[in-house]
């Protein structure tokens, strides 16, 4: 027994060193030694003797020779070899049959059935009962990696090998139960726990990955295209208002000049009777000028605002910092924190830029149409008021 153990070990040992392609690092003699160092173990922990000891060895370095010819059913090949090494050492036929059947049971989905065939089942996935599962399990993804089999990532990886553990994998004898699998259930814990950490960390890293998209699509904004957008509106806004404020200013100026003039010179007249006709145009003449210039003034009047802000309304982004009007009364240092909190934030900022527009608008537009009025009032008055002194003019002549 120990002479064809040590014959076979130094076959194995050198077919697989010079022949197996170097790719195969999972797959190599060092799994091929694991095997054997736990079939051994198993031997000895189920009083197994004789012969089936010895094939159980036999099969255990033979089992993975196969990979030498391929992955394409490897246990095929590794039973092919070992009939013929044995068969060139004169091993009985029957014997080399036994050997060959427990290696074809180490295929995947293949249930064993003989007690042999379950002690060999057991040692081939012995490292899901040891301490040094993972770095092992990390070869076999390796290797299939680099041969191009299988690809998975972090998370894909760690999911197939709990549905591994808890979908095919069992062991079969009652040396295995008992002292691999605790271990196995506590590999099994560890690996539930690196999923959850790993399921976090994906999560972590998807909302960064959202996050510096999101801030490489905004980036791609043009920045300079919108601050000139925002520059000539606000400066077409800015002139329209003084455009506005200069008419309002020109309709109050003639207006107060012609209510000078009226009141200097065509009121003190009115007390001589023989100037009666003149009064009601005279009071059309004023009503219209006085309406005027009430209108002018409306028309140029600010709007009286509070001038204070929280820092709740910062924070729910409320209130627009690009309006003295929100900010007149505030101290310094609220307002430069305020401001602060506004240009970290790009869409308040630019969300403030574009209510400050809009609310701009809004007062150009109330600007704009109290002096569409006033120039009505202004233009109509001066046409009635003529009419009126035309037809008072004519009434006192007849009367004369």
């Amino acid at each position: 027994m120990e002479k064809i153990l040590i014959e076979v070990e130094k076959y194995v040992s050198s077919l697989l060193r010079d022949e197996l392609p170097h790719t195969f690092i999972y797959h190599n003699l060092g799994h091929t030694k694991r095997v054997v160092k736990s079939t051994k173990e198993l031997i000895e922990g189920e009083n197994i003797k004789g012969d089936d000891a010895e094939n159980l060895l036999l099969a255990a370095w033979f089992h993975d020779v196969g990979y030498t010819k391929g992955c394409d059913n490897h246990e095929d090949n590794s039973a092919l070899l070992t009939s013929a090494f044995l068969k060139d050492k004169n091993i009985d036929a029957n014997r080399i049959t036994a050997i060959n059947n427990l290696i074809l049971s180490t295929k995947m989905n293949v249930v064993p059935q003989t007690h042999l065939e379950k002690v060999l089942n057991d040692a081939d996935n012995s490292h899901f009962g040891k301490k040094g599962y993972a770095e092992i399990c990390d070869l076999l993804r390796e290797e299939w990696e680099q041969m191009d089999i299988k690809h998975h990532t972090d998370i894909e990886w760690t999911q197939a090998n709990i549905a591994f553990f808890t979908q095919y994998h069992r062991f079969y004898t009652d040396y295995a139960l008992e002292n691999w699998q605790p271990t196995k259930d506590k590999n099994l814990a560890s690996l539930f726990k690196i999923l959850k950490k790993q399921k976090q960390e994906d999560k972590k890293s998807r909302k960064k990955d959202e996050e510096l998209s999101l801030k490489i699509d905004k980036a791609k904004l043009p920045e300079r295209g919108i601050e000139t957008m925002f520059r000539v509106t606000l400066k077409n806004h800015i002139t329209l208002s003084n455009i506005a404020d200069t008419k309002a200013n020109i309709l109050l100026s003639v207006n107060a000049i012609i209510v000078s003039l009226v009141l200097s010179n065509l009121v003190s007249k009115l007390d001589n009777p023989s100037n009666a006709y003149l009064i009601w145009p005279t009071v059309i003449f004023v009503l219209f000028t006085v309406l005027s210039i009430i209108l002018s003034i409306l028309a140029t009047r600010p709007n009286v605002t509070s001038g204070k802000f929280t820092k709740d309304d910062v924070a729910n982004k409320k209130v627009n910092l690009l309006f003295f009007g929100n900010f007149h009364k505030m101290s310094l240092n609220d307002f430069e924190w305020a401001m602060g909190e506004m240009m970290k934030d790009r869409d308040y900022l630019y969300s403030s830029m574009k209510k400050d527009l809009y609310f701009l608008g809004k007062v150009l537009d109330r600007k704009y149409k109290i002096l569409r009025l006033t120039y009505a009032v202004f233009m109509v008055g001066i046409i009635v008021s003529v009419i009126a002194f035309a037809i008072a003019f004519k009434y006192s002549g007849i009367a004369a």
